[in-house]
């Protein structure tokens, strides 16, 4: 089924005037979904402060979108362009894991953050001994914290994100050297 096919959501109460507003932000999403460049993966649509996220296919190399020309009228859809929209990295470009460590991968897109609050120590840092089930970070998606835990023992080697920063699915968060690993 197409964005264009589907019926806008009644609400409860606000009648005639919700439906309007529900079908001008469905027209407003399905016109934004096909001036967007190239195959989209994902298109997230959040009503309460209107949010958009968009995420294209893997493959697709995405250009800065021009200004808009004129602001949109007073309620109109804004688009937020989170700074995972830039362009992605081609799986050439993508750094390898190096031989003798084993990565740590994002279970989920989101923001990951090095400490447990703004302000405090990381979990943790280059050169520290881990141990199996040991906090490493977190990816909040959501609004909700998951936990990154180590699967074994290890050396942190790498870590490859910043505090606060956008992540996707299965990237290589930081780099451990097994216990017993070459240095």
């Amino acid at each position: 089924m197409r964005p264009a096919e589907l019926p806008p959501r009644s609400g409860a109460g606000g009648g005639e005037d919700r439906d309007d507003a529900t079908r001008s932000l469905q027209e407003e999403i399905v016109d934004l979904a096909r001036a967007l460049p190239g195959p989209l993966r994902r298109l997230t649509v959040r009503s309460g402060d209107r949010s958009v996220e968009v995420e294209w296919a893997a493959d697709v190399v995405v250009a800065p979108a021009a200004a808009p020309a004129a602001a949109p009228a007073s309620g109109a859809l804004q688009a937020v362009t989170p700074a995972a929209a830039t362009a992605p990295e081609s799986p050439a470009a993508a750094p390898e894991v190096p031989e003798g460590t084993v990565p740590v991968r994002a279970p989920l897109v989101g923001t990951f953050y090095t400490a447990p609050s703004p302000g405090a120590e990381p979990f943790v840092r280059v050169g520290d001994e881990v141990e199996a089930g040991q906090t490493l970070g977190i990816v909040e998606a959501m609004k909700l914290m998951n936990p990154i835990v180590a699967d074994s023992a290890g050396v942190v080697t790498e870590v490859r994100v910043g505090d606060a920063e956008s992540v996707e699915y299965d990237q290589v968060l930081l780099l451990l050297r097994p216990p017993g690993g070459s240095r």
